[in-house]
């Protein structure tokens, strides 16, 4: 109750200023998050790291389980309609396999009792350094 009572005395404490600056901000962050939406791409393959090095390349295209060897045994990985996930694995909390499906290219798994991370990308260049 008591605050509830301080949120309220808040907000009747905010003076026009400050209300212009809230509703600003949330209308900035609107727009932000509807641009990041529109443009997220989907990858077109993962790439699969143990201990910094890479092990595998999976294409998303085709349904199909792989299997890396982790730090506490096999990393059994499952790529499912464009989307890809670690189905099973050895860790004391099964935290990797729980973190489910991911198809964008910001998204990633990491499994650090395994030592296994699984990142998303697609085909085209981003840039070219010469």
């Amino acid at each position: 109750m008591i605050i509830v009572l301080l949120k309220v005395r808040a907000l009747i404490l905010m003076n026009k200023n400050d209300i212009k600056l809230v509703l600003f901000l949330f209308i900035i962050s609107i727009v932000l998050i509807i641009l990041f939406k529109l443009f997220q791409g989907n990858g077109s393959s993962a790439f699969v790291y143990h201990d910094g090095v890479l092990v595998q390349t999976i294409p998303l295209s085709h349904n199909d389980r792989y299997v890396v060897t982790g730090d506490n045994g096999e990393v059994v990985i499952v790529v499912k309609d464009g989307k890809i996930k670690v189905d099973e694995e050895n860790s004391p909390l099964h935290l990797c396999s729980r973190q489910g499906y991911i198809s964008n290219t910001y998204e990633s798994i990491v499994c650090l009792p395994n030592k296994i991370v699984i990142n998303i990308s697609n085909d085209e260049l981003d840039a070219v350094v010469k």
